[in-house]
């Protein structure tokens, strides 16, 4: 539009602008439809999660992995365990009984010997000049005395004779008497110079094995000397020292009385096969401090697998409980209540049930209060709570067997 000859902008009408001019509603802008969309979008999302989308199904509570045994009936052997030193049966300290020169040395370190073996020889040759003595002694005595026998021989003639008086007859036989009595002694001395050759001669005097010899030819040996020449140990047969607490001692008795009881020891040789033997020796007290008592096991130790001064694992059998129930050690739970174990229901739910614990071994503890044949928890008890679902899984060790096997270890 023109006006007077000047152009007049769009929506600018007789001096004025229009009204589609001046507000801007003559157009739509692109942002505001996009918007629009997006909100429509986002309620229709929100309103078919929450009226119309398929609802999850609830999911019941996980079972709970646990492992079980039965409840096993019958004896139970009742073995106690315990650490043993071995000891020889006899030890023997070798030492001379008179000082003197070791002229000899008749045996070898680590050897064998028998009762009555010839050990040591010492210079002897002093003892064997007093005896050599002692006899010349006895000698000329003995010729003193057949000298004063026919002395006196000839006085009692004489004094039948009435040639002599009767005291003279009493001195020759007072001669007679003192020289037996001088021949007795010459016999005594006699006998001792033989015993002190003796002692130059060393026996052993039991059967066993020779350790450290600390003497040798030439060595000067003295009754008190620090160490002896020479220590021989008894190691067939052997024995095995050990301690079993007191309460064990009553039943430990009453199986000594039933007949021999017998022991495995299992030595620290590398060999997994123990030996066996039988115990030999209760002590005749008990150990205030420590509540104890020793005991000692004899074992022939034919191929001298225990050795003195070792230690080995002793195990003894010294009580049956029959037709006793039993579980695993582990199925045995202690808390507030006291000691329960975890059943497993037909419904595979637990539920706890006390039980007494009679004896607890390392392979088994015998208990009341269960019935024979239910199952119980061994692995997984940590997690449950009466009542808990379960699944069972096989066991990661020999747990559950371990019922039917002979328990061992120390009894409660």
């Amino acid at each position: 539009m023109k006006s007077d000859g000047i152009d007049q902008p769009k929506g600018f009408v007789d001096g004025n602008w229009s009204a589609a001019a001046s507000t801007g509603r003559g157009r739509t802008s692109p942002w505001v439809v996009v918007i629009a969309v997006l909100v429509v979008a986002i309620a229709g999302w929100f309103g078919w999660k929450t009226w119309l989308a398929p609802k999850p199904v609830a999911k019941g509570p996980s079972a709970a992995a646990v492992a079980t045994a039965l409840v096993q009936q019958g004896d139970v052997p009742v073995e106690v365990n315990a650490n043993g030193t071995v000891t020889a049966m006899q030890s023997v300290d070798v030492r001379p009984q008179v000082s003197s020169t070791v002229r000899t040395v008749h045996i070898k370190e680590g050897q064998t010997v028998k009762p009555g073996d010839l050990l040591f020889s010492l210079d002897s040759r002093m003892d064997e000049a007093n005896l050599a003595k002692a006899r010349a002694q006895l000698m000329r005595d003995q010729a003193d005395l057949s000298d004063a026998r026919r002395t006196l021989a000839r006085s009692q003639e004489l004094l039948q004779r009435n040639f002599i008086s009767r005291s003279a007859v009493d001195t020759a036989q007072a001669k007679v008497d003192g020289f037996e009595a001088t021949i007795r002694a010459d016999q005594a001395a006699i006998e001792a110079s033989q015993v002190a050759i003796s002692y130059g001669t060393i026996r052993a005097t039991i059967g066993g094995r020779t350790g450290i010899i600390n003497v040798f030819p030439g060595s000067l040996v003295t009754p008190t000397n620090a160490l002896p020449m020479v220590t021989v140990a008894q190691i067939a047969p052997i024995t095995v020292t050990f301690t079993l607490p007191e309460r064990q001692l009553a039943a430990l008795r009453d199986a000594l009385r039933a007949g021999p009881v017998a022991v495995t020891a299992q030595p620290n040789d590398g060999n997994k096969n123990p030996v066996t033997g039988k115990i030999t020796f209760v002590d005749n007290t008990v150990d205030p401090q420590y509540g104890s008592i020793r005991v000692k096991a004899m074992f022939d130790n034919a191929e001298s697998r225990l050795w003195p001064g070792t230690y080995a694992n002793v195990s003894a059998t010294v009580q049956t409980l029959k037709d006793a129930l039993s579980v695993p050690p582990q199925a045995v739970v202690t808390g507030p209540e006291g000691r329960f174990v975890y059943v497993v229901q037909p419904d595979s739910k637990v539920a706890r049930v006390p039980v007494k614990v009679i004896v607890t071994t390392a392979a088994a503890a015998v208990v009341e209060g269960v019935q024979p044949k239910a199952r119980v928890v061994i692995e997984g008890a940590q997690n449950l709570r009466p009542g808990t679902l379960v699944r069972e899984v096989p066991a990661r060790g020999a747990a559950a067997s371990a019922p039917a096997a002979a328990p061992n270890g120390n009894g409660h």
